[in-house]
């Protein structure tokens, strides 16, 4: 199965977890990293190529810091533009029909801020319903999430574990309903 990463933090530099996520998952032969503030550092997204560089893939990971319960700016662009009517949806738009789709967040707040209950009162499931909504309107089969939270405070070694962590969910994850995959 080949699957892509498409990387939606606006800042790489600024980044310890994205940058390690991407530096570990660019080594594997069925992944492709693909960093949307490298490749359209002036925010003009190049519509074809990436609608053909998501029908060359199996399965589309969309990897991002948590931002304000949604996805970074550039990454809301990249839906609004790429998966446009008669491509991923509606009459012809079939080109996402049974590809699976999931994501890679990470998240300032700790795991337990992210249940029912907790200070940001939702599980990472539920903030991501937008995303799983997107899935199913397109016809593509959505993944249980993978997330790092806690991001301001994890050492080096919890980020390479993180990292191990997140190859091993790409690995094994399959489309059902189960509780958030959580690493911390």
């Amino acid at each position: 199965m080949k699957t892509l990463i498409i990387a939606g933090h606006p800042d790489l530099n600024r980044s310890r977890i994205s940058k390690a996520w991407n530096e570990m998952l660019k080594q594997q032969m069925d992944i492709t990293v693909h960093v949307l503030s490298e490749a359209y550092p002036d925010r003009t997204i190049n519509i074809p190529a990436e609608q053909a560089l998501l029908e060359r893939h199996d399965r589309l990971i969309f990897q991002y810091p948590l931002y304000w319960y949604s996805t970074p700016p550039i990454l809301k662009q990249w839906f609004d533009e790429v998966l446009e009517y008669g491509w991923a949806f509606g009459p012809g738009g079939e080109h996402l029909k049974g590809k699976e789709i999931g994501i890679a967040i990470s998240t300032v707040g700790t795991a337990a801020s992210y249940q029912p209950g907790g200070y940001n009162l939702f599980t990472i499931r539920d903030i991501a319903k937008p995303v799983e909504a997107l899935a199913n309107y397109v016809g593509a089969l959505y993944l249980p999430p993978f997330a790092l939270h806690n991001a301001n405070h994890v050492t080096d070694e919890e980020i390479a574990a993180s990292s191990e962590a997140y190859l091993n969910h790409l690995k094994t994850v399959h489309n059902v309903k189960t509780p958030d995959l959580l690493t911390r």
